[in-house]
C-alpha cells in the first residue's frame, strides 16, 4: 500500500499544478470571457462616421478649389464666384492675387492639372476642426501662356510635385481650403 501513495501524491500534485497553471495563464474559457470585453468592429462608432464625413467633405472642397482655380486662371478672373465657394483666407487672397498678376502681365493658365490627394490628418477636436491633405500634383500639362498668342511663358515649365492643403470647417458648416502650398522642390 505504501508504494501506491507516492504515485497518488505525485498524480494529485501534477493535477493541481496543471489546473493552477491553466488558470494563471488565462486559458480557462470562462475566465477569458469574463475578463476580456467583446469589441464589435463591424459597426463604426459615431466618431468614425464623423471622421469619414470630414474626410469626404474636405476632399470635395479640395477638388472644388482646384477646379475653381483652373477655371478662374483660364478666364483670368480673380473674382470668379467659385473661388469663394471653396476657398477662405488667407489662401483665397493669395490665389486671387496670383490670377490678377498673371492677367496684368497678359498671361493665363491653360491645360490640365492632375491631382491625387489623400487625407493625412483629421482633427475634429481642434477649434475649428481641420483636415490636412497631401497631394501629388502633375502640372506637366498645365501651362502659363500669353493670352494673345497662347505661347508658353518662358521659365514656367510644369512639374510633378508635392502639394499640401488645410481644410477647415467654418461655423456655417462648410469645409473650405484656407491654406496650401506647392512644394515644387519635392517631386512625387
Amino acid at each position: 500500500m505504501r508504494g501506491r501513495q507516492p504515485v497518488r501524491r505525485v498524480t494529485c500534485l501534477l493535477a493541481i499544478a496543471a489546473v493552477g497553471a491553466a488558470t494563471a495563464c488565462g486559458t480557462d474559457p470562462t475566465t477569458t470571457a469574463r475578463t476580456t470585453p467583446a469589441v464589435d468592429t463591424s459597426t463604426p462608432t459615431h466618431r468614425d462616421v464623423d471622421e469619414q464625413a470630414a474626410r469626404k467633405a474636405a476632399l470635395a472642397a479640395y477638388a472644388g478649389y482646384l477646379a475653381a482655380s483652373r477655371t478662374a486662371s483660364g478666364r483670368s478672373d480673380p473674382h470668379h464666384p467659385d473661388l469663394s465657394r471653396f476657398l477662405a483666407d488667407p489662401l483665397l487672397t493669395r490665389v486671387r492675387l496670383s490670377i490678377r498678376e498673371a492677367k496684368e502681365h497678359g498671361a493665363m493658365r491653360t491645360g490640365t492639372l492632375v491631382s491625387d490627394p489623400t487625407v493625412t490628418a483629421v482633427s475634429l477636436d481642434s477649434s475649428p476642426p481641420t483636415v490636412e491633405i497631401q497631394d501629388c500634383l502633375d502640372a506637366t500639362g498645365y501651362r502659363l501662356v500669353y493670352a494673345r498668342n497662347k505661347r508658353v511663358v518662358p521659365g514656367t515649365r510644369g512639374t510633378r510635385h508635392l502639394a499640401t492643403a488645410n481644410a477647415t470647417r467654418y461655423p456655417d458648416g462648410r469645409w473650405l481650403i484656407n491654406a496650401g502650398a506647392a512644394h515644387e522642390d519635392l517631386p512625387c
